[in-house]
């Protein structure tokens, strides 16, 4: 079963995070607090949205999507990032991944969103060739950029005055 995320789950949602971040090889960086993720999740100002996967026997969390709006100045349109998407080992090949992401392609639809996308590390080569059978297509061409710690503090310091800014998050 496939469902919304409740503020119950944000316990299991956190420890599926930090497995996650172990199968990453970075669970040092996997920080985010319960009460991090209540606020961004379930906030007066959802940051993101969750999926949950439970097993239909058992009715354990056996795996979670996380994701969150963007928009394309290409297309004019929102779409979706797909910032996480687990199942945990002991439930995979059970077809979880693969309803969460039709659940997730089904959210595009309904919303209007003509583009879904996500990242995956390129040495995770069982999830590549899990997406490439659902007819994902690979961007080798792109590259991601992230600006953090010091350096970030370094180029915000640089930035001149805003007049009016339009948001304040």
């Amino acid at each position: 079963m496939i469902r919304s995320a409740t503020l119950n789950d944000i316990p299991e949602i956190r420890a599926m995070i930090r497995e996650l971040a172990a199968y990453e090889r970075a669970v040092e960086q996997a920080r985010a607090t319960e009460e991090q993720l209540r606020e961004a999740l379930f906030g007066e100002h959802p940051a993101a949205y969750a999926l949950i996967a439970e097993d239909d026997g058992t009715g354990e969390a056996v795996g979670y999507a996380l994701w969150f709006p963007r928009f394309s100045t290409w297309t004019g349109t929102r779409g979706m990032h797909l910032e996480d998407l687990y199942v945990r080992p002991r439930a995979r090949g059970a077809g979880h991944g693969k309803a969460l992401l039709a659940a997730l392609a089904a959210t595009c639809r309904s919303n209007g969103y003509d583009r879904f996308e996500w990242w995956v590390l390129a040495w995770n080569t069982p999830t590549i060739d899990f997406y490439k059978s659902l007819g994902v297509e690979l961007l080798e061409e792109w590259k991601v950029c992230r600006l953090s710690g010091e350096p970030l503090r370094e180029l915000a310091a640089q930035a001149p005055d805003v007049v009016n800014p339009a948001f304040d998050v």
